[in-house]
Order: C-alpha cells, then sequence, then structure tokens
C-alpha cells in the first residue's frame, strides 16, 4: 500500500483542517482537549455545522444526502477534525441505524428517517443489551406483540448509551417467542418520548452517567415503524453491528489521545513532574505510535474493500482499535504520575474551569482511564469477536 499522499489528498486533508479551524466553537475544542464531558447541544451544534457545509453524513453516498468520500478522504475527515478537538460524530444514527434503513428499510422510512439523522433532528439510541443479555443478544427477552394496526412493547434495555437524550430507539424485540431464537426477533423503531418509557441513568467509574437503563412498560410502535420483515430482525443486527464495531476502531480518537499523550511526556520531562517517565514508558508511546499507524493501514485496507460489507475484519478492527484506546489512557496515566489521580468527577462537568494539581492533562488522566475500561466490552465483548474471527476467517 502506498503510505503517501497524493496531491489531491494532501490538498483535502488542507481544506478538512481549514475548515475545521475556522468553523469549530472554541468552547467545544476546549472541552474536548481536556478530557471535559460534553453537552447534548455541544454535539448539536457540530453536526449542524457540518450539516450546514454539505458534511453532515460523512460515510454516505451522494444519492443519501451524504459527501459520497471515498475510504481516504474519510479517514483523513476523522483525523483532521478529532486532531483538531472536535466531538465524535453520533454513530447511532449515521453508522448504525442510517446504514440499516439504506439496506433493508422501505423507501418512506429511507425518505422520512435519513435527511433527519444528518441534522440530527432524531437522536438515536440502541436498545439491543438487556439485563441477561449481552454478548448473546439472541436470549433477549423483550417482547412486541401486534394488536391492530401496532404493536405493544414491553421489557428492558440497559446499557444504552446516550438514551436520556435521545427521541428515537432502533429496538430489538421478541415478536414470535415459539420458534428458536434467532428467528423470532423483528427491529422496530420506537418513539422514546411516549409514555412508558422511562430513562434511568446508570453511574460509571468516571463518574460520569452516559449509558442508561429503559424500561418500556406498554409502549406502542405503529406497524409502519417495523424495518424491513417480521422475525428477520436478527439478520439486520448483525449487518448493524458490523458497522458499529469498525466505527469503535476509533482512528481518530487514538490520533488525538496519541498527541495528547506525546504533550504530557515532552511538558514532564521538560518540568521534571513525574517520576515515571523512564526508558521502558518512552519505548511503549514510541511503540503505540507505530501501532496506531497499522490500525490506520488495516482500516484503509478494509474500507477500501468495496466487494465486502461488514464482516469479521469489523472484529479485527474492534479488538485492536479498542485495546490501543486503553492503552493510550494507560500510558497517559503512567506519565502524569501520581498526579493522575487526584481528581473529582465534579471536575469534568463543563460549566468547570480547566484547572487541576497537575500539568494541564493531568486533571483528566484518570477519568479517561476509567472510561475507556468499557472499549473492549461494548458492541461484543472482544472475546466474543475473536470466537466470530475463529468462526469465519480460520473455519474452526
Amino acid at each position: 500500500m502506498d503510505l503517501t499522499w497524493t496531491d489531491q489528498e494532501a490538498a483535502f486533508r488542507e481544506e478538512v483542517r481549514h475548515f475545521t479551524e475556522e468553523n469549530l466553537p472554541a468552547d467545544i475544542r476546549d472541552k474536548q482537549m481536556h478530557h471535559q464531558r460534553l453537552s447534548k447541544d455541544d454535539y448539536l451544534r457540530w453536526h449542524r455545522i457540518l450539516a450546514d457545509h454539505g458534511w453532515g453524513a460523512p460515510t454516505w453516498g451522494k444519492e443519501y444526502g451524504g459527501t459520497g468520500w471515498n475510504a481516504v478522504e474519510r479517514l483523513i475527515f476523522e483525523i483532521e477534525t478529532f486532531n483538531a478537538g472536535a466531538p465524535r460524530l453520533l454513530s447511532f444514527g449515521l453508522s448504525m441505524i442510517g446504514p440499516v434503513l439504506m439496506k433493508f428499510g422501505n423507501q418512506k422510512q429511507k425518505d422520512y428517517y435519513l435527511p433527519r439523522i444528518i441534522r440530527v433532528e432524531d437522536w438515536w439510541c440502541q436498545g439491543y443489551s438487556e439485563p441477561g443479555s449481552g454478548s448473546d443478544l439472541a436470549s433477549l427477552n423483550t417482547r412486541a406483540e401486534r394488536q391492530g394496526d401496532k404493536y405493544i412493547i414491553n421489557g428492558q434495555k440497559t446499557w444504552t448509551t446516550l438514551g436520556h437524550h435521545a427521541d428515537w430507539m432502533f429496538c430489538l424485540a421478541r415478536t414470535d417467542p415459539s420458534v428458536k431464537a434467532q428467528r423470532g426477533i423483528s427491529m422496530i423503531l420506537i418513539d422514546m418520548r411516549q409514555p412508558g418509557v422511562t430513562v434511568r441513568p446508570i453511574k460509571t467509574l468516571d463518574g460520569g452517567a452516559e449509558v442508561n437503563e429503559v424500561w418500556l412498560e406498554n409502549v406502542e410502535a405503529p406497524l409502519e415503524n417495523l424495518v424491513g420483515e417480521e422475525n428477520d430482525g436478527w439478520t439486520y443486527a448483525k449487518y448493524l453491528l458490523g458497522h458499529e464495531r469498525t466505527g469503535i476502531a476509533g482512528i481518530g480518537h487514538c490520533h488525538r489521545e496519541l498527541a495528547i499523550l506525546k504533550r504530557m511526556a515532552e511538558e514532564a520531562m521538560a518540568g521534571q513532574e513525574s517520576l515515571s517517565l523512564d526508558a521502558r514508558t518512552m519505548d511503549a508511546i514510541n511503540q503505540i505510535e507505530a501501532q496506531v499507524l497499522a490500525l490506520e493501514m488495516l482500516l484503509l485496507r478494509v474500507a477500501a474493500d468495496s466487494t465486502a460489507g461488514p464482516g469479521p475484519q469489523a472484529s479485527v478492527l474492534k479488538i485492536r482499535g479498542s485495546e490501543l484506546q486503553q492503552e493510550l489512557a494507560r500510558l497517559q496515566m503512567q506519565v502524569a504520575g501520581p498526579e493522575a489521580w487526584a481528581y473529582d468527577p465534579d471536575w469534568m462537568r463543563a460549566e468547570n474551569d480547566f484547572h487541576g494539581p497537575g500539568g494541564e492533562f493531568d486533571v483528566g488522566a484518570a477519568a479517561t482511564y476509567f472510561d475507556t475500561r468499557k472499549t473492549t466490552i461494548y458492541g461484543g465483548t472482544n472475546e466474543i469477536q475473536k470466537g466470530i474471527i475463529v468462526k469465519h476467517i480460520i473455519g474452526v
């Protein structure tokens, strides 16, 4: 693979870099670069800035209102915007339910939902995991029963990321309990703003509450909210998970956290603030930089293969990307030394100033470390991904 940018790609990189520098709000950039939490409005502002410029759906084809960018352009966009301090784009609409509707939805669903996803007129969340049904999604218990021209849905979902902001949920529910587990599941679109939907936060190690439990009690969804065919939801779920796992690789995030790590190391070496910057630590930083580059090349190879949809390659990307995110956070902790632990979760709130007992980035190191513990779990645990790789690639 040729690792040099063409003149066109280099020009595109400068275009993205200039646009982000000129248009990304400074308060959002500061929060991102200091590991502070973003508000719902922060995400919406950035999404709509991009949408106004025609960049609201970087991974979609032009026929659906996307940019039509190729794999290299999408990669450049992700890396450059993340390096500048931009938020992640909301994957639940753009990378999950959006592609599913493009492939399996009817024309009415495409015409209505896809344009709204681009401008985040609807904030989506994922209704997959349940207590006792995480990696083994086929064992889910949420039921959807037909009554006239609608479904009545009852059940509980958990680990629903950003569900407290959501307007809509794409939900897996059992519509036929009499058949094999995978054959009796349907995907249904649920309006989260109706009576019977209860969202309760789950507090995580970093002091945040971005994941939630969601109770569905006699919640209604018209039959037209069924995606594809009834009882074929397992097929759509697997397709969606392939897109999700590719996104979890988080190459833009890795590049940004690597840059922060290197700046932390430079500050510590200049001020001799940390006792942990021995030769072994510096060697680890050099090694992980090479690993991030290798992940970038792997992502390009997978993305450039237009002959195949998401498959076991997505599992490889998910494993490697999530592991690198955890290692980058661990190294930030190591470089920060004792100062990394001196933090208050309340400091992560957006209204607080960027001050702490250590260097510029030290205060957020512990919270970032705690937060990245989940990356090897969500989207299907890495152990499950290894089983997928064995089954589909090795053939066992």
